[in-house]
């Protein structure tokens, strides 16, 4: 997935058309300054084209993201000079350094095949947790709560009218997984109409899943349903 500049162009245009980021980095704030007051840092785990960053800069004195996508970090590193960001895997990485606050956002998580893959994501994560620090993960769809044969569509249009994009997308469930089968059409003035798909799978963790990883990597855990949408939040502190 955003193998190219392009797709993560179009993630970009049709995502921040549908998702309230800068609300959403304020309600995961709320809930991170719950547990830490003082929380000034923040390291964005799987940070994307920067949009979540962008308003967690705008929250914390110091801000950092980890990316494994080479074309989605350089749209980041656009859009926020200034800012460091980290070519990585959530499940094998080390900063040299801690946060207040480590988020992984978006279901970001989902992406992770094993649950093998989650504890180490997980421990990876809380390695980089100063000692009153809080680390949110948004999961993605419990075994129980995803709704097979789930159809999602969204369109848009560009300020100028010069180019238009459709998004439509098909969810199934296979074994422990969900396969989202997504197509894209983009139509432009000068280069007419382009088609692009892509299949995802997302593993449909457990909650007791989630929670086993945090207490492995030595942290209490909470889940917190925020509503609106909201998968909601694991949230750990050191115990």
């Amino acid at each position: 997935m955003y193998e190219n500049d392009s797709a993560a162009e179009v993630y970009d245009l049709l995502y921040q058309d549908r998702k309230d980021y800068a609300g959403e980095a304020a309600r995961v704030t709320d809930l991170i300054r719950e547990r830490t007051p003082d929380a000034a840092s923040l390291l964005d785990i799987a940070c994307g084209t920067g949009t979540h960053l962008e308003a967690f800069a705008k929250l914390y004195d110091r801000v950092s993201g980890l990316e494994l996508s080479e074309w989605m970090a350089a749209r980041a590193e656009e859009r926020l000079p200034g800012v460091t960001l980290h070519r990585g895997d959530m499940r094998a990485f080390d900063l040299g350094e801690t946060f207040d606050a480590v988020v992984c956002m978006f279901s970001s998580i989902g992406y992770l095949e094993t649950t093998a893959d989650l504890e180490d994501a997980v421990a990876a994560m809380a390695r980089h947790l100063t000692a009153d620090g809080v680390l949110a993960v948004e999961p993605w769809y419990f075994p129980d709560t995803f709704l097979d044969g789930h159809v999602s569509t969204h369109a848009l249009r560009t300020a100028p009218g010069d180019q238009g994009v459709a998004r439509v997308s098909h969810s199934t469930r296979e074994g422990g997984r969900t396969r989202m089968e997504i197509h894209y059409l983009i139509a432009h003035t000068a280069e007419g109409i382009r088609h692009r798909s892509e299949v995802d799978y997302l593993t449909l963790f457990s909650r007791a899943e989630y929670e086993a990883a945090y207490r492995k990597a030595g942290l209490d855990v909470e889940y917190v349903v925020t509503g609106e949408g909201s998968p909601g939040f694991f949230l750990g502190t050191r115990r």
